[in-house]
């Protein structure tokens, strides 16, 4: 069992917009002795929300109530972010083992017939999941994020935000949250999103993020990704894509690619909304998907 750090759950008291009951599953195999954290509201068929980097299921507060009006919403914190534990070493975390967590999530809770709906790098570990458990999943709603092969170009942007956290693993994480919106964020609002990162050797699963995106065909994940982009090509399940319009990462044409590579799947731009689009216009993307749901 890798050393953790478990923030504790004062740091969680009165958080903005954010009252949701805690609930936990212990993880087994080589994630036997951490405890994930998810939230577990309303009835229905599952939704199952996955953040990406650097955030927790706080990003999905504002939508959660929308779509737990007709669903039951299930948004768990992936290991090293939001309740779940942390893993102190950045080395540790990998492509792998986080789409292990989820399959374990998945499994464990008895999930079927579920809506996916993933961002960042919840769409490489949650896509992967759904493909390799196909029968378990009935939507995807993909929301900016990539799948990386290795070998292609890189945004400025991206390169840049890569160089930034390896060269300082004290992720700053109010900062890049407030770098990824165009909404000018509370400073309350903020400290939710910094409330389950208080020392450095909690951000260790933030900072190992960006260098586990390939760069090289031959890097860790990216055969693995490349195998996904594959199996979506071939998924005739209804898919909703839905790009925001002043992401300088994933752009509009970036989400019109992902759409054209599943069959059938229905593209809608977001306007007004950068790389955290839940925070920018969460409950506009909510509503839309209850429609497109309905």
């Amino acid at each position: 069992m890798p050393e953790f750090f478990r923030t504790p759950d004062e740091c969680f008291a009165a958080l903005d917009g954010y009252d949701f009951e805690p609930n936990y599953l212990e993880l087994g195999g080589d994630l036997e002795g951490l405890r994930m954290h998810y939230i577990d509201v309303g009835e229905g068929p599952a939704v199952l929300a996955l953040h990406g980097e650097p955030t927790w299921s706080y990003l999905y507060r504002k939508m959660i109530p929308i779509l737990a009006r007709t669903h039951r919403v299930i948004a768990p914190d992936l290991i090293g972010f939001g309740r779940s534990d942390k893993p102190v070493e950045r080395e540790w975390y990998s492509y792998d083992r986080h789409t292990n967590s989820i399959t374990q999530f998945v499994r464990l809770l008895g999930l079927d017939d579920v809506t996916l709906l993933v961002q960042d790098w919840g769409g490489p570990i949650g896509l992967r999941v759904a493909v390799e458990n196909e029968p378990r999943f009935a939507h995807l709603i993909i929301l900016n994020t990539g799948l990386f092969r290795g070998g292609g170009a890189i945004s400025t942007a991206w390169q840049a935000f890569r160089d930034f956290v390896e060269a300082d693993p004290d992720v700053p994480i109010g900062f890049l949250v407030r770098g990824g919106v165009v909404s000018d964020l509370p400073d309350e609002v903020v400290a939710g999103y910094e409330a389950p990162f208080p020392t450095p050797s909690s951000k260790a699963g933030a900072a190992a993020f960006p260098l586990m995106v390939p760069l090289e065909a031959s890097d860790p994940g990216a055969s693995e990704m490349a195998l996904v982009r594959e199996a979506l090509s071939l998924w005739h399940k209804p898919t909703l894509v839905m790009y925001s319009d002043s992401d300088p990462i994933f752009s509009l044409e970036a989400g019109r690619r992902m759409a054209a590579r599943i069959p059938g799947a229905y593209f809608l731009p977001v306007e007004g909304a950068a790389h955290f689009l839940q925070e920018d216009r969460g409950e506009h993307i909510a509503e839309t998907i209850l429609e497109w749901l309905g």
